[in-house]
């Protein structure tokens, strides 16, 4: 893929210039930065402002719309910082990241990946995504699953720069690609938490409200041999860095129907959400149902 030179990406080109200088500065300073970054962000964030307000209402019905409100500023706080991220992600060094990481749980990959099948570590799409892949490369080879990005210039630049520390970032309808890297006893990094109504989509409990669910990991366990394990990126308190955490294999995932594979996988991220719910995707769209669509009408009328 050649480089995006058009002259409407020379503002992205710029932007991602200064967001590489910006790692330069101390950990505490792009973490205070960001926080402020974030708060402008969510003073711009129109429709993502409406389903995060959407998404924590039904996921938190008991909470009072002043707790929530607080929430979703923690959110966009979150979201600044992980801006500074992954421009750490893509270009810190090694030797300063591993400075700001601690890791639970190496024992069950390296256990997993002696039966020669692979291993596949379920995660979701929280706001230390990118910076988590980064700092797992420190430990273990991995290979990426991701979703290409419809801008040009963002599409090379990621995919180049987690190429550079993943060995492989791999298209998320490549499954041909991702059971190829299985059967290389390969580890990959693995995230279906994201809305889904293709043809095999279930609707199953997140948080108790129906959401449409990807049920692919039980048929990627099964065809594969491949082990199933959470894994989990916290982002510390007080800028002490980052937590890595897998935790032990699903067991029976292979065996399981769709609906069982989506309940297990949606009762696994509920439950790391709710331990950190700062850091979760919440600005994204998860619940796409009709009372969804009709509070978005509703709201884009005040």
């Amino acid at each position: 893929m050649k480089a995006p030179l058009h002259p409407r990406y020379w503002i992205g080109w710029l932007a991602f210039s200064l967001l590489r200088v910006a790692i330069l500065l101390p950990y505490g300073a792009q973490i205070r930065v960001g926080r402020v970054l974030g708060r402008l962000m969510q003073k711009l964030a129109g429709r993502r402002q409406r389903v995060a307000e959407y998404n924590l209402r039904v996921c938190f019905p008991d909470w009072s719309e002043e707790k929530r409100q607080q929430l979703i500023r923690e959110h966009f706080e979150a979201l600044g910082i992980a801006l500074f991220e992954i421009g750490m992600c893509w270009w810190a060094s090694d030797r300063r990241l591993k400075g700001l990481v601690e890791i639970e749980g190496l024992e069950h990959l390296d256990a997993a990946l002696d039966k020669g099948k692979g291993a596949i570590l379920l995660s979701a799409h929280f706001t230390t995504l990118e910076i988590g892949g980064r700092l797992l490369s420190l430990y273990r080879p991995f290979h990426l699953m991701y979703r290409p990005n419809r801008n040009e210039l963002l599409e090379y630049i990621s995919k180049r720069r987690r190429e550079a520390h993943f060995e492989k970032a791999i298209p998320r309808d490549s499954v041909r690609e991702l059971l190829k890297s299985l059967k290389q006893n390969m580890t990959v990094w693995y995230a279906p938490d994201q809305g889904y109504q293709g043809a095999n989509a279930v609707t199953v409990p997140f948080f108790g409200v129906p959401a449409p669910t990807n049920p692919a990991t039980h048929r990627l366990a099964r065809i594969s041999g491949a082990t199933v394990m959470p894994f989990w990126v916290e982002r510390l308190p007080d800028k002490q860095g980052y937590k890595l955490r897998i935790d032990s294999p699903i067991e029976g995932m292979a065996e399981m129907s769709p609906e069982q594979d989506g309940a297990t996988v949606n009762s696994l991220i509920e439950a790391e959400a709710r331990r950190v719910p700062e850091q979760y995707l919440w600005t994204h769209n998860r619940f796409k149902t009709t009372e969804h669509r009709k509070h978005e009408k509703r709201q884009k009328k005040r």
